[in-house]
């Protein structure tokens, strides 16, 4: 099965299973009926800002939405088997490079973000997931709320999803970085 197949299954399954329909969905994510409808029949190739808005909505991670994670966890994903897919709007290529798990269990992307691209995220207001960013090799450019941090070589960094944030490749050559995704620990709570 394609990534964009497995895009439109896992999307649809993920609304079934909150048991909303098409505008129950298109009110919490603030994307169109009529385009949520397109991405499951495999008649649109949606964004990656797109994805985020209704990963949000439905309280699960970009990578849970990508994987077909059907069966048993598997211990090794080869290279050959890694699920990749492209933003058609801006190029960016993400490649699930974990094997399949449990839902919510952590996730390591690999990401070539190609020169001059920027990829923009709202704050994710459900998912309950921290992600830190490795840069591999050229440079990356982070903006988190307000705070903007430039990444070179080897540099890491740790945010939370509930920040908007944007990825951003300053230079005129491809960046290549690895984005790890944990559940977050529970916030404590107050009696």
């Amino acid at each position: 099965m394609d990534i964009e197949a497995i895009i439109a299954k896992r999307l649809k399954e993920h609304r079934m299973a909150q048991a909303w329909s098409l505008d129950d969905l298109a009110q919490r994510s603030g994307v169109s009926r009529a385009m949520i409808s397109r991405i499951e029949r495999q008649d649109s190739s949606p964004t990656a800002g797109l994805l985020s808005r209704l990963c949000d909505a439905l309280g699960i991670t970009l990578s849970a939405l990508m994987s077909d994670a059907a069966g048993a966890p598997a211990s090794v994903n080869r290279r050959d088997q890694q699920l990749v897919w492209r933003d058609p709007e801006t190029g960016y290529l993400r490649r699930l490079v974990s094997p399949a798990a449990a839902e919510g269990d952590t996730d390591i992307v690999a990401v070539d973000l190609p020169p001059g691209a920027r990829v923009p995220y709202a704050p994710d207001t459900r998912t309950r997931y921290e992600q830190q960013v490795l840069v591999l090799q050229g440079e990356l450019r982070l903006l988190i709320g307000k705070e903007v941090l430039n990444l070179h070589p080897g540099d890491c960094a740790r945010m939370s999803l509930e920040h908007g944030h944007t990825f951003e490749n300053p230079t005129a050559t491809t960046t290549h970085y690895l984005v790890v995704v944990r559940k977050a620990a529970p916030s404590p709570t107050h009696r």
